[in-house]
């Protein structure tokens, strides 16, 4: 085998791996030193992926965009994996309490007003001033706003395969436009509240005091053994990941062989949405992991918490850098109108929503739970934990946790949006089944919102 520099196939991987490192370095430094980066609350890996985006376009880079892509879809899903493996520090919780679900349900009712939204600004496009646009194309907003680059990949590249012409750059870009959102809408928003006496200042907070119990419960593993730590902790993921890969394909193919029409619609969405299978694997393998613990089957907790959130956030940073890095601003020049409308709703339209529903669900901290819910809505869950810090500094109300438990209801709740983003695409008769699909299904969650009461504490 040669293992020189003219094999490209040997280091090609690396290669593109090292951009986004130097990259991520670069952007973390820009983010320490310059203060008007800083005050944007811009996170480090959206920063880093602009840099590569802009080295690529000057010609000081040349970034492969297969490898992106594949980076970009991987690492959703193993990001995501890493997230589902996680103990739950409070297992039982509050039985009477439905604030989880609530923020769940916000959550997915925050995707519905988006696509509902997005997909009138592209169909009134198709039939008016751009007749040969792709009308579901809107739907790629939530895929963009609400659920990141990864999604906004996928979807996209779903769609470019059937028919719409840049898809994957276009919802990249929205992903993309989503985070600027989230830090200078949210900025604004933060400076109003300042002056009306609400902010506190993240500065002025004390330094947080860890102990060992941050890092590690006293049954999990040792710390020294014959077998790493962390190695475990990777080798569940990958594993899971593995299984992910086996029952994705035993579904498509047993779709396949019952209906071609129906595997043509649901095949290229599991493969799309795989996250939400290797989530739910996941948290199978955590239930039986704690079973077998409760049972005395296994004596040692082998997930470690402190651990899996750095995998989850590793896999993230090379998934966001990755996607913005590869967008391809060519494909987008002819959708440079709908992305403007698109966006522009996006941002609006969502902070409306939340206003409503949020006062409903958080009356106790409605402006953290706003604030935290509208960067995660528009960006991703560490904006939205980057705005709740400037407003709330030790984390001391919930809202934290609620992106956490309400992202674990809405992995459940948003099973409905599949159907959606696959049946949009097949005609104008379809959006417009969508349409008021969405609508129907929307009007259940406001119901949830506002209506549902958890049983009071004896």
């Amino acid at each position: 085998m040669d293992y020189s520099a003219l094999n490209t196939g040997l280091w090609n991987v690396i290669i593109q791996l090292g951009m986004i490192a130097a990259s991520l370095l670069l952007a973390n430094v820009l983010r320490r030193r310059v203060a008007f980066i800083r005050r944007t609350l811009m996170p480090v890996a959206v920063l880093g992926g602009f840099i590569l985006l802009i080295a690529r376009y000057i010609g000081l880079v040349n970034v492969d965009g297969t490898v992106m892509e594949i980076l970009v879809y991987h690492g959703i899903a193993l990001g995501f994996i890493a997230m589902s493996l996680r103990v739950p520090e409070n297992p039982g919780g509050s039985a009477g309490n439905l604030t989880g679900l609530k923020s769940g349900a916000i959550i997915v009712s925050s995707y519905l007003v988006q696509g509902i939204s997005g997909l009138l600004i592209t169909m009134l496009l198709g039939y008016t001033l751009i007749p040969n646009l792709f009308k579901a194309a809107g739907l790629l907003l939530p895929m963009g706003f609400g659920q990141g680059p990864g999604q906004a990949n996928n979807v996209g590249s779903t769609y470019e395969g059937m028919g719409f012409v840049g898809g994957r750059s276009f919802g990249l870009a929205i992903a993309a436009a989503g985070y600027l959102v989230a830090c200078i809408v949210g900025v604004i928003i933060l400076n109003v509240l300042a002056k009306k006496g609400k902010l506190k200042n993240a500065d002025d907070r004390s330094e947080e005091e860890y102990t060992i119990d941050f890092f590690q419960n006293k049954d999990e593993i040792p710390v020294s053994d014959s077998i790493d730590k962390l190695s475990v902790q990777i080798a569940m993921v990958i594993l899971v990941y593995l299984a992910t890969y086996l029952v994705t394909r035993g579904l498509t193919s047993g779709i396949a062989s019952i209906s071609a029409g129906l595997a043509g619609t649901v095949n290229s969405l599991l493969w799309g949405f795989n996250f939400i299978i290797g989530s739910a694997l996941a948290i199978l393998l955590r239930v039986i992991l704690e079973k077998g613990k409760k049972s005395g089957l296994i004596t040692r907790q082998y997930q470690n918490n402190y651990l899996l959130n750095r995998i989850s956030g590793f896999f993230f940073d090379i998934m966001i850098v990755a996607g913005i890095g590869s967008i391809y601003l060519e494909d987008i020049r002819g959708l440079l109108l709908p992305f403007i409308l698109l966006v522009i709703a996006g941002a609006v339209l969502t902070w409306i929503h939340l206003t409503i529903v949020c006062k409903k669900a958080y009356p106790g901290y409605y402006y953290e739970g706003l604030l935290s819910m509208y960067g995660m809505m528009t960006g991703t869950i560490s904006s939205g934990v980057l705005l709740l810090r400037e407003i709330d500094p030790g984390l001391k109300t919930p809202a934290a946790n609620n992106l956490i438990t309400g992202s674990s209801f809405g992995i459940i709740l948003g099973a409905p949006v599949l159907i959606f983003v696959g049946l949009a695409p097949r005609s104008d008769m379809m959006c417009w089944l969508v349409v008021g699909l969405v609508a129907v299904y929307l009007a259940a969650l406001y119901l949830l919102i506002f209506k549902a009461k958890g049983r009071k504490k004896a």
